[in-house]
């Protein structure tokens, strides 16, 4: 069947719609946000698509997996098997690095264990293999005249009870084994647990070390040998040698462990690093977190203590006894002060330890995230340097690069090296990792082509934004090269500069041409028009939304009346370009010297009362620039908050803001009591509302019982959530509907006060544009419903769960909260992609909402790639001119126009097509 059928669908807000989708082909899937694209593609094909693989296992497999619900449609004809690459992380895992999850890493482990050249990591030289006459000689030299025993390694962290390796020795006459440090006759080795890792090792031998007679020395050493796969460990009570005839230092003694994939690996005791065991830093207690700048050191202790307490007066005695003010903070103590109370005195541990003892008592997984975030902080290993591996591993290069050193370079650099290899080694080399490069070398291609050559393959997963995770599954789906599959993505172009949709796009053709139906959830015009088919969800969002507005090709969607796609893709609607740009109060914040990353020693103006754009290509330095320096740099100063800053030497012109605010795209809150009722607090208000009703009042009703968060009007059956969470075991934990309150949250009691006819379970289930007519009489309430319809998400429910929210929606509900406060006229805003899941129509909604705080006298700083935005701005700050090491610079800054005009600017290249489209335009009006 060459089409997709879908027939009936009525998943959330869609209107019992039939779609026809070509199968075989580039299709987007669009319209504004909340009209039910992603309740189609996702919701529906997807989850369809999933939900019939799931039941074609066996019945023993599908107990683990769990019922599917079936989406509520009457049918869909011509599935195929499905694949979301939608914007998830990739891995939570803090072990996870883009090398590990494109699985270039394991081949790179391959590589080295083949082709890497051994050093010895004391003093550098190259590691050799030495004889049995060598190793004599060497052990002669180091034991002379102790008494020591030799030792064959039979295994090393290996799984398994060792019993036919036991019964072997002992057939062959050996006598006696150690085990784990331990030895043992072998008849009498304890049974071993086969699931715990062993060190185990034959003894050869216990003999005195003498330089006259080393005729037993040899035949012990010559044996150990054979029998260890070529390696001996000499141990005396004092130190212990390994030695090897394949690889060892002749000038230090050092003898490399055996060479093999594992020994590259920071998952695996025999890789990693001893001391962060892989994870490159360590969780240690924050020093300068345990007390309050400005109170007296007693009562600015933050760890939980009584007035009274015994650590009170602990403190109180160590200060007076070294010298120091009981009335004065612990930072305006003595040195000696300082010491004694963090770390300890004869008579008491440390306010360190007591931490740290406090984190490991407690068992409640909250109380131990709660420390961790407050007292401790990741500090890199000081062991590996934060390159995870054991200095074994660390001292194999090729090209003269570690692995580690390696994974760290950009991947445009890596790509480079990878190709060039080949005239760097032998012929018998590159004959044995042919095959291993060339499929290193297709991997990194995949990931150069979708945009990401500034990545490095060391850069942890937790940090990649929603679009980087996005292409990075991308790219990995086209190496799989699998047909026949349709793939849903959802907004792969997330973070991607105009520069690089082109390579995105060529790759999502490579992927349809493979023979995939790939069905994409997007907004941006240039995915829209490459398109080989269109469905356009509308007309509105919400419950306005929901239907089919238009399907078919991209020529006839240009000459549509009923799509608001087509009328921007036409031009006959447009986001206009302002007839004037602010030029601000006079007043500036400089940052000057910023080095955070990739950033070249930058000092950047930002002209205070204006709309600014922070742009440049993916990986160029601009949340380096902005959120990880200006940012928490500002807020530590204004706000006293603790956060970690980039590297630079100083900021000027603080004394013309007085508050700093950072829109981000984190969850309004972790779990589904959350939602955007509560975070913007018209909650309160509505509550309040309910408590004033004569019903209410009657019954001896405050607002309190009418909160999920509390005993007395919420469902006890499921604590006010509307869902009980079931754990899965190994499985992400799954929300179902409560059975007593029906989702509803409240006991029934509560739910029979009204207000105009709606209970509070109602309005939880209203939309913000319903909320808005149903309180339109209520300003209180009103005016927050407003703010929300303003930054365009009158379509989503008060009580939606924030785990439901997407990152954009997410920070346009904290846009809206922080809307609704009274503005100073002098706070500095900033935010990262607000135009994150945005339609052409409410992207113009935004730039209105952020003009009217610049017109207030504030300041907006928006790191954004979307053009339409760009235009709007006062100023603009380009960076670059490319990503990764060939970024960092100062591209280019000023207005729109004058950023136009520079040669190197790929934003100025793009904004100058743009802004004479939109010249040409008013000319011709």
């Amino acid at each position: 069947m060459d089409k997709l059928i879908v027939k009936g669908a009525r998943v959330h807000n869609l209107k019992n719609i039939d779609v026809v989708i070509p199968k075989n082909k580039l299709v987007v899937i669009t319209g504004l946000s909340g009209s039910g694209k992603s309740s189609l593609a996702m919701d529906t094909i997807f989850i369809e698509g999933q939900r019939r693989y799931l039941e074609s296992l066996s019945t023993y497999a599908r107990q683990f997996i769990g019922e599917l619900k079936k989406p509520d449609v009457d049918s869909i004809e011509g599935l195929s098997p499905t694949i979301a690459i939608d914007q998830k992380s990739v891995s939570h895992n803090p072990r996870s690095t883009v090398g590990t999850v494109t699985e270039i890493y394991d081949y790179l482990r391959v590589l080295y264990a083949q082709i890497g050249v051994p050093h010895c990591p004391n003093c550098g030289s190259e590691l050799q293999k030495m004889s049995v006459d060598e190793i004599v000689s060497h052990v002669v030299k180091h034991f002379q005249g102790k008494r020591v025993l030799i030792l064959s390694p039979i295994a090393r962290e290996k799984k398994g009870t060792f019993k036919e390796e036991f019964e072997s020795f002992l057939n062959r006459g050996f006598t006696r084994v150690e085990v784990d440090g331990q030895v043992y006759r072998l008849e009498e080795v304890p049974e071993l647990n086969k699931n715990v890792r062993h060190n185990v090792s034959l003894v050869i031998d216990r003999i005195e070390v003498s330089g006259e007679d080393t005729h037993r020395l040899f035949q012990s050493i010559e044996l150990a040998l054979k029998e260890g796969n070529g390696f001996v460990l000499v141990r005396s009570e004092s130190d212990e040698h390994l030695y090897s005839e394949k690889l060892s230092c002749l000038s230090c003694g050092f003898s490399m462990p055996e060479i093999n994939p594992k020994l590259f690996s920071f998952n695996a005791p025999y890789g990693a690093c001893p001391d962060c065991h892989g994870l490159g830093f360590k969780l240690e207690v924050d020093e300068d977190s345990l007390f309050e700048e400005e109170l007296p050191i007693i009562q600015g202790l933050r760890i939980g203590h009584k007035a009274d307490g015994w650590l009170p007066r602990r403190l109180e005695r160590i200060v007076r006894e070294y010298g120091g003010n009981v009335d004065k903070p612990f930072f305006e103590q003595p040195l000696e002060v300082k010491e004694a109370v963090l770390y300890g005195t004869e008579y008491f541990e440390g306010i360190v330890r007591l931490v740290k003892e406090r984190y490991e008592e407690y068992t409640s997984e909250e109380m131990r995230e709660w420390i961790v975030d407050n007292f401790f902080v990741e500090r890199t290993c000081q062991t590996c340097k934060g390159k995870r591996l054991r200095r074994e591993a660390l001292s194999v290069t090729i090209d003269n690069l570690s692995i580690i050193d390696f994974t760290e370079l950009p991947i445009s650099k890596e790509l480079k090296i990878i190709r060039n290899l080949p005239e760097k080694i032998t012929p018998k080399q590159y004959e044995a990792i042919r095959e291993l490069l060339q499929e290193i070398e297709k991997r990194l291609d995949f990931l150069e082509r979708v945009g990401l050559g500034y990545l490095s393959l060391s850069r942890n997963v937790r940090t990649l934004s929603g679009g980087e995770a996005q292409r990075i599954r991308l790219a990995t789906q086209i190496g799989s090269k699998l047909t026949g599959v349709i793939y849903v993505l959802d907004e792969p172009t997330i973070g991607l500069h105009q520069r690089d949709n082109s390579k995105l796009i060529s790759m999502l053709k490579e992927l349809r041409d493979l023979g995939n139906t790939v069905i994409v959830v997007e907004h941006d015009e240039e995915v829209i028009e490459s398109a080989d088919y269109i469905v356009d969800i509308g007309p509105r969002a919400g419950v306005n939304g929901g239907n089919v507005v238009f399907q078919g090709p991209v020529t006839e969607i240009l000459k549509s009346e009923s799509s608001l796609t087509g009328k921007y893709l036409s031009g006959r609607l447009k986001i206009e370009v302002p007839k004037e740009r602010r030029r601000g109060n006079g007043n500036h914040i400089r940052i000057v010297g910023a080095r955070h990353n990739n950033l070249k020693d930058l000092t950047v103006e930002f002209p205070l009362g204006t709309f600014i754009c922070v742009t440049g290509v993916s990986g160029s330095g601009k949340s380096s620039l902005i959120i990880d320096t200006l940012y928490p740099a500002i807020s530590n100063k204004l706000h006293r908050t603790r956060h970690e800053v980039g590297e630079h030497d100083r900021i000027e012109g603080l004394e013309n803001i007085d508050k700093i605010i950072a829109i981000d795209q984190s969850p309004i809150g972790r779990t589904p009591r959350s939602n955007p009722a509560t975070y913007t607090k018209v909650f309160d208000a509505i509550r309040e509302l309910f408590a004033m009703t004569p019903e209410a009042k009657a019954r001896g009703y405050d607002k309190g019982r009418f909160s999920f968060n509390v005993k007395g009007g919420r469902c006890e059956a499921c604590t006010g959530q509307g869902v009980v969470k079931i754990e899965m075991m190994f499985l992400p934990e799954v929300y179902v509907e409560c059975e007593v309150c029906k989702g509803k949250r409240y006991n029934s009691e509560t739910l029979e006060v009204t207000y105009k006819g709606k209970n509070i379970a109602d309005v939880l289930d209203m939309t913000v544009e319903e909320a808005l007519e149903f309180f339109k009489n209520i300003p209180t309430i009103k005016d927050t419903l407003q703010v929300l319809y303003d930054v365009g998400l009158g379509y989503i429910k008060l009580g939606q769960p924030a785990t439901t929210l997407s990152g954009g929606e997410a920070q346009r509900v904290k846009l809206a909260s922080e809307l609704r406060k009274k503005a100073t006229g002098r706070t500095l805003y900033i935010l990262d992609e607000p135009t994150v899941g945005l339609h052409f129509e409410d992207v113009k909604r935004l730039i209105e909402v952020l003009n009217r705080l610049v017109d207030k006298g504030n300041t907006v700083i928006v790191i954004e790639h979307n053009l339409d935005v760009i235009k709007s701005a006062d100023y603009i700050i380009d960076l670059g001119p490319e990503g990764g090491d060939a970024g960092g610079y100062l591209v280019a800054s000023g207005t729109p126009e004058e950023v136009a005009k520079v040669q190197n600017s790929w934003t100025g290249l793009y904004l100058k097509k743009i802004l004479n489209s939109a010249k040409m335009g008013e000319e011709a009006s």
